[in-house]
């Protein structure tokens, strides 16, 4: 090993049968190899078109080296690969992959916009260019929707929920929540599922400030989603589901006049507790004489004095029994205007509501939605749209891996299994070749997926 090398190494002795020596002198190399797959998504939604639509430049032409387009793809395909800060442009300008998904030369094109340009290009966004870019992203998911199942859908069931993101610095409108006990913001999430289907696609991502009350601005967004879910799928009923923080009578009257099925969690309160007293006495005996949980489930009619009219309360009437633990009433309610089976209602439709924390997981988680670090309250609304421009394209990947062991995978498991992947790149006159590892163990599932995304055997 030379002294006078400048190439970083490493040498290992006696770890092996012979001396280990590593190098980083594969400059033609990426560890998002499997990036790709993003990219070919990308153009079956043309996502990132649609959101660079929305955006008015007004740079002077002669000094621009960096399109609209390029910085939002440069943001959207890195925060996927797991690169969710604008820091991470330094060490991703020359890389090859990421140079290719913007349509550049991986090897001799323009590298990529540094930290401070991805800054500017975050920070110059306007509140109207934010709207418009929200319509966009809920018009190609759901216009994407359409053509997968060509219109045909018996129901789409709408969920919202607020989540926090906990603020550290100075930024604009953040403020102290005493249930989430930090100084925050409180995101608006909106996702669609269809029928019977599991998965619930994102459409919305709204950031409020951290002392809105959770309803705000539910209204508003569910006006803007109906005609375009009602478009799409003609004959499908649409269902709203709701936990008990959203539930206030302007929803209710705004519900009812949309002529929409919803399912609302409703808070507590004497009155509610008073029509099912002799429901808690009789499942308070059935639980001493079991000696474990029981429930039972009423429906009665409601109105608080602030509603315009009664409407129907499916009530779910609970004894727990936990060991080491007094007995406890744990009564629930739900306001509704289906028909169905107390019991169904509850545990068929609101129940399911539950499953969109697992979705707002994987943003947290999975794709640092809540990395909102930007001094101004706009810039960081533009930072939950990109994440959730990232999260719509690995949720496309995710189907696209139906019947494989990726099919229900977090996002952060898609990234390890089918993003970073080693590659070397190889350009020519005619063609780029990606050499990809032939032990890649989840090779099978990336060639369905890509497939699936129109790539065709060559």
């Amino acid at each position: 090993m030379s002294q006078h090398s400048t190439t970083p190494c490493l040498l290992f002795p006696g770890l092996f049968d012979r001396p280990v020596v590593t190098r980083f002198d594969q400059h033609h190399g990426s560890s998002d190899g499997g990036a790709v797959l993003l990219k070919a998504a990308d153009r079956r939604l043309g996502l990132t078109a649609s959101l660079a639509a929305c955006l008015d430049d007004r740079r002077q032409g002669g000094k621009i080296a960096h399109a609209m387009i390029e910085l939002l793809g440069q943001r959207i395909f890195g925060i996927a690969c797991g690169y969710a800060d604008a820091n991470d442009a330094a060490r991703l300008a020359d890389d090859p992959i990421h140079k290719l998904l913007l349509g550049r030369d991986p090897i001799t094109g323009l590298a990529l916009a540094s930290q401070p340009t991805l800054s500017r290009f975050e920070n110059g966004v306007d509140r109207k260019a934010l709207y418009r870019m929200g319509e966009a992203l809920a018009e190609r998911v759901i216009e994407q929707q359409r053509t997968r199942l060509r219109g045909r859908a018996l129901q789409i069931t709408v969920d919202l929920d607020a989540t926090d993101d906990p603020t550290h610095g100075a930024q604009q409108l953040a403020f102290f929540h005493g249930h989430y006990d930090t100084w925050c913001y409180l995101p608006l999430l909106g996702f669609v599922s269809f029928d019977e289907e599991p998965e619930q696609y994102l459409v919305a991502s709204l950031l409020r400030p951290g002392n809105a009350p959770t309803g705000v601005g539910t209204i508003a967004l569910l006006r803007r989603l109906f005609p375009r879910l009602r478009s799409a799928f003609r004959k499908a009923r649409i269902l709203v589901r709701l936990d008990g923080g959203f539930a206030s009578p302007e929803l209710f009257d705004f519900l009812d006049a949309q002529d929409v099925d919803y399912v609302v969690g409703m808070p507590t309160n004497a009155v509610l507790k008073r029509n099912i007293a002799s429901a808690i006495e009789q499942v308070k005996a059935l639980a001493e004489a079991s000696g474990k949980s029981e429930k039972l489930y009423r429906t009665f009619n409601y109105a608080a004095k602030s509603w315009s009219k009664q409407r129907r309360i499916v009530a779910k009437v609970e004894n727990l029994r936990v060991t080491d633990k007094d007995p406890k009433d744990n009564p629930r309610f739900v306001v509704t205007n289906l028909p169905q089976r107390a019991e169904w209602i509850y545990e068929r439709v609101y129940c399911r509501r539950g499953e969109i924390e697992n979705r707002i997981k994987e943003l947290h988680n999975g794709l640092e939605i809540d990395r909102t670090s930007c001094s101004r309250f706009w810039a960081n609304q533009m930072r939950v749209l990109l994440t959730s421009a990232a999260y719509v394209l690995l949720q496309e990947i995710r189907r696209r891996a139906a019947g494989t062991s990726c099919a229900r995978a977090q996002v952060s498991t898609l990234r390890e299994r089918l993003l970073k992947l080693g590659v070397r790149v190889v350009v020519s006159v005619r063609r780029v070749v990606l050499h990809l590892p032939a032990s890649f163990p989840f090779q099978a599932t990336w060639l369905r997926v890509a497939r699936q995304l129109g790539a065709q055997p060559g």
